[in-house]
C-alpha cells in the first residue's frame, strides 16, 4: 500500500502537502452542496419544459467528472503552466466569443451560445480566466524602458473583451471583469488619481450605457422602480426566501422553488433558503468568505508580482461573482443571470470555475512548495550530520 509522507518527492505527494486544504475542502463542500440543491431545485423546472424529471441532475453528474478532473490536474502545475494555459485559454475563448456573434443561436435578443453536439457552449465563462492571467502578466510587467506601456496595453486588452461582451448584450460579464481590471489596476501600484480616472470613467460608461441601452435601464428602473414593470422573478425569490425562514421547510418539501423561473441556475440560493433556511444560506456565505479571503492571503504572502496579480485576480472574480448572485435572489442588485460559483446547475460555468480555481490553488501553491522544498533539503542535511 503507497505511503505519502513529507519527505517523499513524488508529484503526488508534493501536490499533496502544498495544496491549500482549506481551499480545496471549500470547493469541495460547494460542489457537494449544489449537487444536492441541482437535485432539489431541478425537477420541476425540468417538468415545465417536458424533459424526465432527473433530466438536470443527471447532465450535472455529467459535466462534475471533467471538471473535477480538470480542477485537480490543473492545480498540480507549476507558475510557469499557468500562464501558458491562461494565454492558450485566452486566445481559444476569444475567438470563440468572436465565432457567437456570428454562427450563435439568438436566445433572448442575446448570441452568447455556440452549440457543439448536444452541449451548449458559452465561451465568455472561459475568457474570465484567461482575461485576468493575460491582465496579471501585463500589469507584472516592467519594461525599464517605457514603465507606462503595460499599463496601458492592459486597458487596451479590457476595452476589447468588454467591447465583444457589450456586442453579446452581455453587460453583467462585462461589469465582472471590468471590476477584476480595477482591482488589479489599483494593486499595480500607479498613482491615486490615476484610479479615481479609472472610476469616473468606469461610472460615465454606466451612465451612457443605461440611457442608451433600454434592456440596462429597464433592468434597472425595475429594481429602482419596483411598479415600473414585471418583477415576478425577484418576487418570487424573496417569497422562498420569507416562506423558509431561519430552517427551511425541509428537503424537496418546498413549494415556491416549483414557480420559480431559472430555480436550478440563476436563483438556486432562493431554493436554499426555502428548503434549508437562512441558516444553510449563511454557511454558503461564509465558505465564500473563507476560500476567498484565504486564497487572497496567501497571495499576499508570495513573493512573485504575476503570482500575486493572477491569484488575487482569480479569487477577486470567484468572490464578486458569488456576491452578484447572492444579492440579486435576495433583491440588493439589479437582475442579472449570472450562476452561484459550483452551486447553480451549468456545464459551461462549473467547467470554467473548475479552471479557474485549479489555476488558483496551483498558483497559491507555489510558495508553500518552494518552502517544502528547503525543509526537505534541510531535514536531509540534518540527517546526514547525525549519521
Amino acid at each position: 500500500m503507497m505511503k505519502l509522507t513529507r519527505t517523499d518527492q513524488s508529484t503526488l505527494s508534493e501536490w499533496l502537502w502544498t495544496v491549500d486544504h482549506v481551499v480545496l475542502m471549500g470547493v469541495a463542500l460547494l460542489i457537494g452542496t449544489g449537487f444536492v440543491l441541482v437535485l432539489a431545485a431541478s425537477p420541476a423546472v425540468a417538468l415545465k419544459i417536458d424533459l424526465a424529471s432527473y433530466h438536470f441532475v443527471y447532465r450535472q453528474l455529467m459535466y462534475l467528472v471533467p471538471s473535477l478532473f480538470l480542477l485537480l490536474a490543473i492545480s498540480a502545475l507549476p507558475a510557469g503552466a499557468i500562464r501558458s494555459l491562461g494565454y492558450m485559454l485566452f486566445g481559444v475563448s476569444l475567438f470563440l466569443v468572436v465565432a457567437t456573434l456570428f454562427v450563435g443561436p439568438e436566445i433572448k435578443g442575446a448570441r452568447r451560445w455556440l452549440p457543439i453536439g448536444g452541449f451548449t457552449l458559452q465561451p465568455s465563462e472561459f475568457l474570465k480566466p484567461g482575461f485576468i492571467i493575460v491582465a496579471a502578466a501585463l500589469f507584472s510587467w516592467r519594461p525599464q524602458e517605457n514603465k507606462f506601456l503595460p499599463t496601458l496595453l492592459s486597458f487596451g486588452l479590457l476595452i476589447g473583451v468588454a467591447a465583444l461582451l457589450v456586442l453579446q448584450r452581455d453587460f453583467g460579464q462585462t461589469f465582472l471583469i471590468t471590476a477584476i481590471w480595477g482591482t488589479l489596476f489599483f494593486l499595480s501600484g500607479v498613482p491615486l488619481v490615476w484610479v479615481f480616472g479609472a472610476s469616473l470613467g468606469g461610472m460615465i460608461a454606466g451612465w451612457v450605457s443605461y440611457k442608451n441601452v433600454d434592456h440596462v435601464a429597464s433592468r434597472i428602473d425595475r429594481f429602482l422602480h419596483p411598479e415600473s414593470g414585471d418583477t415576478y422573478q425577484i418576487d418570487t425569490a424573496m417569497e422562498a426566501f420569507r416562506t423558509g425562514g431561519f430552517t427551511g421547510q425541509g428537503p424537496g418539501e418546498g413549494s415556491v422553488k416549483r414557480i420559480l423561473p431559472d430555480a436550478h441556475s440563476d436563483f438556486i440560493f432562493a431554493v436554499a433558503a426555502e428548503e434549508f433556511g437562512i441558516f444553510l444560506c449563511l454557511v454558503v456565505v461564509l465558505i465564500f468568505a473563507v476560500i476567498v479571503m484565504r486564497s487572497l492571503l496567501r497571495a499576499y504572502e508570495t513573493t512573485d508580482p504575476f503570482v500575486q496579480m493572477a491569484a488575487t485576480g482569480l479569487a477577486t472574480m470567484f468572490g464578486l461573482q458569488a456576491f452578484i448572485n447572492m444579492a440579486v435572489n435576495m433583491s440588493l442588485l439589479p437582475a442579472k443571470g449570472m450562476t452561484l460559483p459550483f452551486v447553480s446547475y451549468g456545464g459551461s460555468s462549473l467547467l470554467a470555475l473548475s479552471i479557474s480555481m485549479g489555476m488558483l490553488l496551483a498558483l497559491t501553491r507555489r510558495r508553500a512548495s518552494a518552502q517544502s522544498k528547503r525543509r526537505r533539503s534541510l531535514q536531509t542535511s540534518a540527517r546526514g550530520v547525525l549519521t
